[in-house]
This record gives structure tokens, sequence and C-alpha cells, in this order.
């Protein structure tokens, strides 16, 4: 509950499948209270929300309107878009309404561009509000775990996050061979794909570097191949022998030579790769080095054919917890260091 002793007014921002999944459990939220829902395409628009995310009417209906959203003196957006308007955010902002996104450009303030730092920085001074991304991954797996982790050490000298996903039965053609690329000859992917990475993990790295009080740090990324050994069928359609079958990103904040903390992805479509791959099942692994050393092991105990209809969860349920501590918290991009721990509210 808000300060005054009422439920937080909430604005969904965009209802694809994390969002669709954000705007369940907020109407589901004992307390919170969905305001207004903001949409993208024309066939969304004057629909009730309940009905976008499989649930009875609730008497909210979508709009592409942002000024209408804006009106409605919201405490708090779940800003969920499959790309960043940075003026957008602002003007939020700059309204009085804080933001929790899923979008990673908010992690670390220090990995940011400058100028847009500033700019959102300046936002939140206007509108007394406050910013926050999180997520499953980046967010809880690279920053709240690894911090909760590391308060039982006095010495780390390093940690590693390794995440593992069998996307053998996730039934995304467009997103398996289109946005990630598999299925293609080794060499004909995009390397770019596994570079990138330091984009997407980097800040979550450096803002527990900056935590932890480790030395300073710099960023390097790679990334490798494997292919399938046999031809095999997924449920996004044909990988043929001798496509990529497996990829693995790695991202490193290294000091003198060393790699003190790393991200570390396996994802793939099948276990019919090289003996050296040994890839996990869907999850996490952690290890911390130093004089508490721990290795800590998250399963995700879900079917394959159920994981992408559960594991939005994981993603949309951080962002919801997080929006009463966004809300009490001072103005300014906030981050998981600075917020206390997000916990779920009772049902």
């Amino acid at each position: 509950m808000s300060a005054a002793g009422r439920p937080y007014r909430v604005v969904q921002w965009a209802t694809g499948t994390i969002g669709a999944r954000s705007l369940r459990a907020v109407v589901e939220h004992p307390h919170l209270e969905l305001a207004g829902v903001h949409v993208h395409t024309p066939g969304k628009d004057g629909r009730d929300a309940g009905e976008l995310c499989g649930l009875a009417p609730t008497g909210v209906t979508a709009t592409r309107d942002v000024a209408r959203l804006r009106a409605l003196k919201a405490d708090c957006v779940l800003h969920m878009p499959l790309v960043l308007d940075v003026e957008e955010v602002c003007r939020l902002l700059e309204s009085g309404l804080n933001v929790v996104t899923t979008r990673g450009e908010f992690h670390h303030p220090g990995s940011m561009d400058p100028g847009m730092r500033e700019r959102v920085e300046a936002a939140c001074r206007e509108g007394g509000t406050s910013i926050h991304s999180t997520g499953s991954s980046p967010g809880f797996i690279t920053e709240a775990v690894p911090l909760v982790l590391t308060s039982v050490a006095r010495r780390v000298d390093s940690l590693t996050v390794e995440e593992f996903a069998d996307l053998s039965r996730r039934p995304s053609p467009d997103l398996l061979f289109g946005v990630m690329g598999f299925g293609v000859p080794p060499g004909e992917f995009d390397e770019g794909r596994l570079t990138r990475a330091r984009t997407s993990f980097g800040p979550s790295l450096r803002l527990l570097a900056e935590t932890l009080g480790l030395p300073p740090t710099t960023l390097e990324a790679s990334g490798e191949v494997a292919t399938a050994r046999h031809r095999t069928d997924i449920a996004a359609g044909p990988l043929r022998r001798g496509t990529v079958a497996a990829q693995r990103l790695t991202v490193a904040a290294v000091h003198a030579g060393r790699p003190r903390l790393r991200f570390r992805a396996t994802w793939y479509c099948t276990r019919d790769l090289d003996p050296d791959w040994r890839p996990r099942d869907t999850g996490w692994r952690l290890t911390v080095d130093g004089d508490a050393p721990l290795d800590v092991e998250i399963r995700l105990p879900v079917p394959l054919e159920r994981m992408a209809e559960i594991s939005p969860a994981y993603t949309a349920n951080r962002a919801v917890n997080a929006v009463p501590f966004v809300c009490a918290a001072e103005p300014g991009i906030r981050t998981c260091a600075d917020l206390p721990q997000i916990t779920a509210a009772p049902r």
C-alpha cells in the first residue's frame, strides 16, 4: 500500500508476452490498482484489460493515447515495450509517473550514455520520480542473487553466473531461427549476436563490481557456437545437421588480466552436441570463490512443453513486485543496490 494507505495505481505499458503476464499480475495484486493500459497496435485499442491477459473484464480499456494515460495521475508505469523511446520515458517521469521497466538500459547509471543519463535524471528531478530496470536475466540472477550470496563473504575473489536454456520445445521459429540465428551454417552466423551480450549483461557486472568494492575492471565479451551432429526436429522446425544448434556467450569484468565477475549463457536446441558442451537443464548456476565459497544451482522445475507459458512470470513478476519499492524511493535512476530487497506481496 502507498503512504496514503491506498493501493498504488499502475499503468501497464505494452501487452506482449511479458506485458500480458505483468498485466495479469497487477489485476490480481492485493496492493495494486490497474489505472490504465497502453497498447501499440490498433487491434488492441479499446479492448478491456482482462481480455488482453486472459481474465474477466476489469472495466479498464486499453488505449494508444499517451496524453490520456498521463492524465490519470497514476503512481507508476510498468514499462515493457520492444523498443525504447527515451523521450517517451522522460515525459512519463516528468509528469510524476515512476517507471519500472524490463528494458535493460537503466541497470547501472554509470554504463549509460552520459547524455541519456543526464536527460533521464533531469526528468526524475522535475517529476520527483524514479526509474528502475529489472527482470529475471539480467536483473534477478545477475544482480539480486549475487548480492545475497556474497553477503556471507568478506573476500570475493571471483563470481560466475551461468545460465542454461533448453529451447528445443519453444514453438517460436521467428525467435529461434530469425532473431537468435539457430539453424544456419556456422559461417553465416552473425557473431555480433554473441558480443552484443556486453550491452545486455555488462551493466549488471559493473553494478556488482561497484557494489562489492572491487578494483576497476574492463568488460570483455566472447562467444562460440556448436552445430547439430544429426538432423533434429524441434518445436520451431527442423534443425539440419551441421547448422548452429547451440550458442555460448560470456561477458567478463576483468582486472589485472583475471576475470573477477562473469556471466555465461548457454542456449541450445538439442543435447546432441560435442561432448565438451554438456548443457545443463534450464536454470542457473552461481559459483563464488573467496573466503566463503559457494556453488548454488537453481533449476526451473517446469516441463519443456510448458516453459514458453510459464517463463514470462520470472521476468514480469519481479517488475510487478518492485512497484512499491520504486514508488517509495528517492528520485533518480535506482539500481538493485539502491533499493531494499524486493519481496512478493501476499495474495
